[in-house]
């Protein structure tokens, strides 16, 4: 098992990789070259120009003032500067509550520290031995800094019992404090004067089907019935999946169109020319130009087709709507209540704001999303089991020890101490980091499967999965694994009755490979955060071989965003950490700390400055985060008490009130918190509601509300128009205008009367145009 030695190796590693990415972000972010992977925020919110546009040659690209290197690290002052009502302003709350968590781990876990290092670890240190677990047992000197260190029935164990009760208080405080500052946060947004569509419209789901009625016009006669003084309008939902791949296909073509023409432009003496075969590799050469816009043309008529098709075809129209309100009180009725005694008809909840609608999930019937869960279910339990090889496989790393003692090949290789120290200290954490890192993706796409309408949501379920998966297979499994490698031997020669004594006080002594992890996903992870390492390779590739004007290099911007499917695992990862190992291995503690304070530091200048965030779910995800520290505070209790119960610790009968404590807690709050955060109460929106009334008596909100929830694909066939008109090459976008405006006449008529009022005018839409009509009916 891992040694100082091996821990002082990765620490060294890991500490050089820390600031060696920091020292070059800092070198890097003031190079005109890198401004858009750096600064990007800055050039979507239209505060910064391109750098390379005006001055010489040189420094268009290079920074050749002195001073800027001198001032290498004013980026962290200025990432703390800006207050967090600013962050939530320029960015989102979304933002500013995921910020909140690391904050809320450094208010937990330094307190902590303060307490359990001068008090536990003297108790720990003053112990016998941790000779107990027998003389096959592998064990270093850091391990007598844990409670494995003390022996069986000793009164010392009423030092733990009281520090997990004392930690037990403090978590639970600081997540109501949390919680209730979350929520006003939550409420103070909604309640703010800004108007958001999503807060005057709901999402019906499973319309029932027979009738002889269109489900435009179900939904239409159900919502003037029984919602006559609020209903305003409502958008029926068709199945565009199959449109959307053939525009995606089509705005691939015309990048390459694009392309070849400014290639053309720029040497007109050849035209260029291209193989028509597979990646452009084979095939006869043909005139580029006349191949991609032949190609385009044919694609056209297909959309055209397809788009016909989406607005005519009733098995192209879904049993779903988004139905909007003249005020926030009716949409908090409608989105908040049972509308109909069948409760599988009829299906309301609130709308999600439009950026943050997953279309295609819009097409999943409904009666498929249980068959769908139960089947994700049960390859996520597969995943698990899976994923225990290469877990499995990363302790063997950690324990060359034990594996010698049985497998005598190894031992050359254990006598190597510089290569045992690297194999111990620093592969074994890199390993499960390496094993994990396709992980977020393939929990996405399951989450993504199970049908879920909302980017949030779907953000919010793939973390929990990715959660669930840390707990059973990171800390469990690493911790049955790494024992059953560490002690191999007792396990092969001690009766059944004895393992699970060993496993339960031998887990302390994993906290060394904990430490190792930490420092390399908690301090060199972080720290390549903002380093970007892959976006600025792929930026600068891009201008090198695909970017030639200033559109295009706009375009290829990818700024990301906080990652709440990936990062919040992460974090309640350390929280699990932190809560289990406060009490027995204390010395994790400031490798947590120093997660969260480095963590805070990079995600708030990240925020700030880069990430631009790809919907506004309102802080939705915060009771997840609260439920899992309580998980992670429960889970730390039963392995207390199971481990003082192997101690055989007379004060153990104590711990059982504290997860009794600990789970009232968690149903308390949920009572009390939790309906902020699905709910949305009337008294709020009745009171916005009359305020914005007495601030504007002539507001008008069946224009603002009209087109929210288009399907994107439509606004892209729009755009593709309405671009193709304005270009030099009209002739590529004219088939898509003509065919538009034609569908438009023919559906106008139909149109207005599914969507609007008899009493709705013209100018009180602001005079659209025909093709207005045929998109927003979608």
């Amino acid at each position: 098992m891992a040694t100082l030695q091996d821990l002082a190796v990765s620490a060294v590693i890991n500490i050089l990789a820390t600031f060696a990415s920091l020292l070059a972000f800092a070198l890097l972010r003031v190079q005109p070259i890198n401004d858009r992977v750096y600064f990007p925020k800055s050039y979507i919110n239209g505060r910064r120009k391109s750098t390379t546009s005006s001055g010489g040659l040189v420094p268009k690209f290079v920074n050749l003032k002195l001073i800027t290197f001198l001032k290498f690290l004013n980026w962290m002052p200025e990432a703390l500067n800006m207050s967090e009502k600013q962050i939530i302003d320029h960015a989102s709350v979304d933002s500013a509550a995921y910020l909140r968590i690391y904050l809320l781990g450094l208010k937990m876990f330094l307190p902590m520290a303060f307490v359990a290092i001068p008090v536990l670890v003297p108790v720990n240190v003053s112990g016998s031995t941790i000779s107990f677990l027998g003389k096959n047992a592998l064990h270093n000197d850091i391990d007598k800094l844990s409670i494995s260190n003390v022996s069986p029935g000793s009164q010392k164990f009423w030092f733990h019992v009281g520090a997990a009760y004392i930690f037990t208080l403090w978590t639970c405080f600081l997540l109501y404090k949390e919680y209730s500052s979350i929520a006003s946060m939550r409420l103070q947004f909604l309640t703010s004067q800004k108007r958001r569509v999503d807060q005057f419209t709901a999402i019906v789901r499973n319309v029932p089907s027979g009738s002889g009625l269109s489900v435009s016009e179900k939904v239409e006669h159900f919502f003037r019935k029984h919602h006559p003084h609020h209903y305003l309008h409502h958008q029926v939902v068709y199945n565009g999946n199959k449109l959307a791949k053939l525009v995606e296909e089509r705005e691939s073509l015309q990048n390459w169109l694009d392309y070849y023409h400014l290639k053309f432009e720029r040497h007109p003496e050849a035209r260029p020319t291209c193989r028509t075969g597979f990646l452009g590799l084979f095939g006869r050469r043909v005139d580029s130009i006349d191949y991609y816009k032949q190609k385009i043309e044919d694609l056209d008529k297909k959309i055209i087709i397809e788009h016909e098709k989406v607005l005519n075809d009733p098995k192209a129209t879904l049993p779903v709507a988004f139905v909007s309100f003249n005020s926030r009180l009716g949409a908090a009725i409608c989105a908040q209540t049972q509308q109909c005694k069948n409760p599988t008809h009829w299906l309301t909840d609130w709308a999600p704001e439009p950026r943050d609608v997953y279309w295609q999930n819009l097409a999943i019937p409904f009666v498929s999303l249980i068959i769908r869960r139960l089947v994700i279910a049960v390859s996520m339990f597969a995943l698990m089991v899976f994923y225990m090889i290469p877990i499995a496989f990363a302790q063997s790393l950690a324990n060359l020890d034990g594996l010698a003692k049985v497998a005598p090949f190894l031992r050359p290789v254990n006598e190597l101490k510089v290569i045992k120290s690297f194999l111990q200290g620093f592969l074994p954490g890199f390993a499960l980091k390496i094993f994990l890192f396709f992980l977020p993706t393939i929990l996405t796409a399951m989450s993504i499967s199970e049908g879920h309408v909302s980017l949030s949501k779907i953000d919010t379920i793939a973390a929990a999965k990715h959660y669930y998966f840390m707990l059973v297979n990171v800390f469990l499994g690493s911790i049955v694994s790494g024992t059953a490698f560490q002690q191999l031997s007792s396990f092969l020669h001690q009766p059944p009755s004895e393992i699970a004594k060993t496993i339960g006080v031998s887990v302390p002594t994993k906290a060394t490979f904990f430490i190792t992890y930490t420092m390399l996903d908690g301090w060199s992870a972080i720290a390549a955060e903002i380093l970007r390492p892959k976006s600025l390779a792929i930026h600068h590739l891009q201008n090198m071989f695909l970017i030639r004007t200033e559109k295009d290099r706009e375009q290829a911007m990818e700024p990301g965003n906080i990652g709440i499917a990936e990062n919040l695992p992460r974090l309640q990862l350390y929280f699990l950490l932190g809560l289990v190992y406060a009490v027995v291995s204390p010395i994790l503690l400031p490798f947590v700390i120093i997660f969260f304070g480095l963590g805070f530091l990079v995600y708030r200048h990240q925020i700030i400055n880069v990430y631009d965030p790809h919907y506004e779910s309102i802080a939705s995800f915060w009771p997840h985060v609260h439920e899992r520290i309580i998980t992670s505070l429960i889970t730390s209790h039963f392995h207390l008490i199971g481990l003082l119960s192997t101690k055989k610790a007379p004060s153990t009968p104590l711990l059982i009130i504290l997860p009794m404590l600990t789970i009232w807690f968690r149903n308390y709050s949920k009572k009390i918190f939790e309906p902020t955060f699905s709910k949305h109460p009337v008294e709020e929106a009745a009171a916005k509601d009359a305020i914005e009334r007495a601030a504007g008596p002539d507001l008008h909100l069946r224009p603002w509300l009209a087109d929210a929830y288009l399907h994107p694909v439509l606004r892209v066939v729009d755009d593709l128009g309405k671009r193709g008109a304005s270009s030099r090459r009209t002739e590529d976008s004219a088939p898509i205008i003509r065919a538009t405006n034609d569908l438009g006449h023919q559906r106008e008529a139909g149109s207005r009367r599914a969507d609007y009022s008899p009493s709705s005018s013209i100018s009180e839409l602001s005079s659209p145009s025909p093709q207005y009509y045929v998109s927003r009916h979608v």
